[in-house]
C-alpha cells in the first residue's frame, strides 16, 4: 500500500466498467474534501481523530521528567516541543489549545520550584513565542494541505472529463483500466484512451500525448473526440487513423495560432479494431506506440512492433501511414495495451521492469491471470513493487478481449 500511496492519484480496476476515477475495493484518497489534513486522519481509531495524544503525551513527559530530575538540569523549557508537535499533525484549534496548555504547564511547574532553580522569564517568552510560532505553521500547513487536495481534485475531475466512464461490456468488450498519475509538482499528463462501437465493429484507442499539464490533455481530448466520431462512423479503420493524424496537426495549427509552444507535440497510440464479421481478428494500428501484449492461457506474445511514426509526425514518414495489420486471437486471449510507464519503471539498480517475462509466469501459475481484471491489477501491483512505488511517468495499463457471451454465439455460427 505505501507504493500505491505514493501515487498522486490512483485509478484501480473496477469489476464490471472502468472508471477512469473510480476508487473501489478499499483504495481511497489520503485526504477528505471536507479540508482536514491528510496527516490528521492517519491518527484515527475508530472513527476518532486521536492525533492530539502524542502531545499530550510528551507534555506529561516533560513534566514529570523536569520533576524527577535535580535543580542543576532543568528539561521545562523542553515543553516548547509540544505545540511544534501539534502543528505538525493537529488542527489550528487543537495547536492554540496546546500552546496555551504548555505555558501554564510551564509557569505551573516552573513556580514549584525554589527561586534559584528557577528558569525564569526568559524560557517563559520561548515557550510563548513557540507556541504562537507553531499555531502560524499549523494554520499555513493546513492552507497547503487544503490546496494540495484541490489541486488533485482538480486533476481527477479533469482526467474524468477526458476519459469517459466505460459500462461493463462495452462495445462487446471485457475491459479494464487503471491509470496512475507520477508524482511530478501535482501536473497532470496526456495518457488517454476509450472504447467505440459502431457498425463496421468496436474500435479501441490508447495513446500517450508527449508532455504534461492542460497542454497535454487538451491534445488527448482532442484526440479522443476525433476517435468516438470516427470510430463510429467509418468503416475503414485506415480512415479513423487518418482521421486522428489530421486532427493532431490541426489541433498544433490551432495551439500554435493562439502563442502557445506546442508546435513539437505528438502523441503516440495504438488503433485497434475489432470486426464484427470475423471474431478471431483484431486488426492493429500502431502509431509508434509500445505494441500491446496478447494474454492467454497459452502464454504471453507480443503484437509485432510499431512501425508508424507518432500522431502529428505523418508528414515526416517515407512510407506514408502506418498500415493495418491483422493478427488472430484464441479464445480467452487478452489484448494488454500499456503506456511506456510501465516497460521504463526501474528499480534501485536501474533495471526495467520484464513486464512480458513477469506475465508469463504469472500465467503459467494460474491462467486466470489473462482476465482483464486480474491482468490489470497484476501489471499495476508489479510496476509499482519495481519501482517501489515512485513511478517516473504517468501510467496506464488497458485490458480487453471479447466477451464470452460473443465468443459463443460466434462459435455457434461457425458450426
Amino acid at each position: 500500500m505505501r507504493a500505491v500511496a505514493a501515487c498522486a492519484v490512483l485509478s484501480v480496476v473496477s469489476d464490471g466498467g472502468t472508471d477512469p476515477d473510480g476508487l473501489p475495493d478499499g483504495y481511497r484518497r489520503t485526504g477528505r474534501r471536507d479540508g482536514v489534513a491528510p496527516r490528521q486522519q492517519l491518527l484515527r481509531v475508530r472513527g476518532r481523530s486521536v492525533a492530539w495524544v502524542p502531545p499530550l503525551l510528551l507534555l506529561l513527559a516533560i513534566a514529570a521528567i523536569d520533576r524527577s530530575t535535580g535543580g542543576e538540569f532543568r528539561t521545562i523549557s523542553w515543553i516548547v516541543l509540544v505545540p511544534g508537535i501539534c502543528a505538525a499533525i493537529c488542527g489550528v484549534w487543537t495547536t492554540a489549545a496546546f500552546a496555551a496548555l504548555s505555558l501554564v504547564t510551564y509557569v505551573v511547574v516552573d513556580s514549584a520550584w525554589p527561586h534559584q532553580y528557577r528558569t525564569g522569564i526568559p524560557d517563559f517568552i520561548l515557550v510563548a513565542a513557540g507556541g504562537a510560532l507553531a499555531v502560524l505553521a499549523c494554520a499555513v500547513r493546513l492552507r497547503g494541505e487544503r490546496l494540495m487536495l484541490h489541486m488533485q481534485d482538480v486533476a481527477a475531475t479533469t482526467r474524468r472529463a477526458v476519459l469517459r466512464p466505460l459500462p461493463p461490456g462495452w462495445g462487446g468488450l471485457d475491459h479494464a483500466g487503471v491509470y496512475l498519475a507520477a508524482d511530478s509538482d501535482a501536473r497532470i499528463g496526456g495518457d488517454f484512451y476509450d472504447i467505440q462501437p459502431g457498425p463496421a465493429g468496436t474500435r479501441v484507442l490508447l495513446g500517450d500525448v508527449q508532455g504534461k499539464g492542460l497542454g497535454a490533455v487538451a491534445t488527448a481530448a482532442a484526440l479522443l473526440g476525433t476517435f468516438r466520431e470516427a470510430g463510429y462512423h467509418e468503416r475503414d479503420l485506415v480512415t479513423v487513423a487518418d482521421r486522428l493524424e489530421t486532427r493532431m496537426v490541426r489541433h498544433r495549427r490551432h495551439a500554435a495560432a493562439l502563442g502557445r509552444d506546442e508546435e513539437d507535440r505528438f502523441a503516440t497510440a495504438v488503433l485497434l479494431g475489432f470486426p464484427e464479421d470475423d471474431p478471431d481478428v483484431v486488426k492493429v494500428v500502431n502509431f509508434g506506440h509500445e505494441p500491446p501484449l496478447v494474454v492467454g492461457p497459452a502464454g504471453v506474445r507480443r503484437l509485432p512492433p510499431g512501425d508508424g511514426l507518432p500522431l502529428g509526425l505523418g508528414e515526416l514518414a517515407p512510407n506514408g501511414p502506418p498500415p493495418v495489420r491483422r493478427a488472430r486471437l484464441a479464445p480467452g486471449e487478452t489484448l494488454l495495451l500499456f503506456t511506456d510507464g510501465v516497460t521504463e519503471a526501474r528499480d534501485g539498480t536501474g533495471a526495467f521492469y520484464p513486464l512480458a517475462a513477469e506475465l508469463a509466469r504469472a500465467v503459467a501459475a494460474d491462467p486466470r491471470t489473462a482476465e482483464p481484471q486480474r491482468l490489470v491489477a497484476h501489471v499495476r501491483d508489479g510496476t509499482l513493487r519495481h519501482c517501489g512505488g515512485h513511478l517516473g511517468d504517468d501510467t496506464t495499463i488497458f485490458a480487453v478481449r471479447r466477451t464470452a457471451a460473443r465468443d459463443a454465439v460466434a462459435g455457434r455460427s461457425r458450426v
